[in-house]
């Protein structure tokens, strides 16, 4: 019987055209941060177990990979599993954003940082998701993030690099969605739930997309239906406005679906930063969606979401996370962050191929060291063109040269030449076209 190769469920092999591709599209993304001042770290991959259960990651963490621990013997192993305390079991975890790490990094470096810190992290995470279409187990997150700056310079920088990104990939059609915690609870408030129920109503509200207003005061309605019913009667209000994108983030566009009473400084500081995003890319328009949850238990005030006509799901989002720093610190610093969803990125981009001018195949005899064509020649020209700058591969001549052309070219070559006998230098060779 055959054994099965494929890899473990939610997690993907790449061959050579697909990586090419992820890989032309991460240079972008990570030489357009680096213009606007954003600095690449490298976190590990394995965090503390307890680190990663300590309340920040909200319902990822039921979703975090956990690292046994070394050495168990077969007592201790029963007896940790019998405990029901999985910290018994495993002292690490596989990391499953790139958030929580960073907030260990700056605690851990703050004195060889700039008091306002702009940090690039772009690496695999890892999630125990249901694999299905766009949920992987581990997948690529593009982080950028700033610590130290309380003031709204911070959302107005992240969301403009973002922006630089999705246009610089040639993504046109996205929105920006944003919202404030603040109002979000201004709204529950509103409607009435108890503070100790804004968690579950944050939960429910954040699938409106999914099941629709009936379903969520649905879900509301079995421990506050009064309070379940007021929100009904607001999101059926808000509801056209969300088909169109969200609403304009002018004041008066703001406060036309929100009830009275709402955090007016959450409204002014979202109007302030619609009015600094003026010079956004044609491509990307940022719009007010006060349904916008973000799933994440750490976000403070702003948030915001990449919203896309192709994708099914967001394809990217972020937010202000104040307090999370201070509880590895013990001191609050004030910080916020932008993520960009790779994995559904870059399904939805074209990406040019960057090494074509300069990418050649160098089609030679299957025989080498023959009175025709020395293997000493042949790495002789190879090195040459090496040397010139060029990307070079080396392919056999075959009786039907066709589906060899045909995978360099999408491998990202555009030309090749024959290397014969005669041919003593690169001077001597004549390029062809492969487009």
């Amino acid at each position: 019987m055959a054994r099965d190769v494929s890899p473990p469920r939610g997690m993907r092999d790449f061959l050579p055209a697909d990586k090419a591709k992820r890989e032309r599209a991460l240079r972008v993304i990570r030489d357009v941060f680096a213009s606007h001042g954003f600095e690449e770290i490298e976190t590990p991959v394995v965090e503390d177990f307890e680190r990663l259960h300590s309340g920040l990651g909200g319902d990822n963490e039921k979703l975090a990979f956990s690292v046994l621990k070394r050495g168990l013997d077969k007592e201790a192993l029963e007896a940790a599993a019998n405990s029901g305390d999985a910290h018994d079991l495993a002292d690490l975890g596989l990391r499953f954003d790139l958030t929580v790490p960073l907030a260990r990094f700056y605690a851990t470096h703050r004195a060889e940082l700039p008091s306002v810190f702009r940090a690039i992290q772009i690496a695999p995470v890892w999630r125990a998701e249901r694999p299905q279409k766009g949920r992987y187990r581990q997948f690529v997150q593009c982080d950028i993030d700033i610590i130290g700056e309380a003031g709204q310079l911070a959302e107005v920088e992240l969301i403009t690099a973002t922006s630089a990104v999705l246009s610089t990939l040639g993504l046109e059609g996205c929105t920006i969605r944003i919202n404030d915690r603040r109002i979000l609870a201004g709204i529950l408030d509103y409607c009435g739930f108890a503070p100790e129920r804004f968690g579950s109503a944050l939960i429910s509200i954040d699938k409106l997309d999914k099941i629709g207003t009936e379903g969520v005061v649905k879900e509301l309605s079995e421990t506050g239906p009064d309070a379940a019913a007021v929100l009904g009667g607001l999101l059926e209000r808000i509801e056209p406005h969300l088909a169109s994108g969200g609403v304009p983030m002018t004041t008066a566009d703001i406060l036309s679906v929100l009830p009275d009473g709402i955090d007016s400084d959450a409204v002014a500081d979202l109007e302030t930063l619609a009015k600094s995003l003026t010079e956004l890319p044609s491509g990307v328009e940022v719009r007010f969606d006060p349904t916008l949850v973000r799933g994440m238990g750490y976000y403070t005030g702003t948030i915001f979401e990449i919203a896309h006509p192709e994708s099914g799901s967001s394809v990217g989002g972020g937010g202000r996370y104040d307090g999370m720093i201070g509880r590895f610190l013990g001191q609050d610093v004030p910080a916020a962050g932008f993520s960009i969803g790779f994995e559904r990125i870059v399904d939805l981009i074209e990406v040019d191929g960057a090494y074509v001018s300069d990418s050649v195949v160098l089609v030679h005899d299957a025989v080498l060291d023959s009175a025709d064509l020395s293997l000493s020649t042949l790495i002789g020209i190879k090195s040459e063109l090496i040397a010139a700058g060029k990307r070079v591969r080396l392919e056999k001549r075959a009786k039907n040269l066709t589906p060899v052309l045909d995978r360099a070219r999408e491998a990202g070559f555009g030309s090749f030449a024959f290397v014969s006998a005669q041919t003593t230098s690169a001077k001597d060779l004549v390029f062809k076209d492969l487009a």
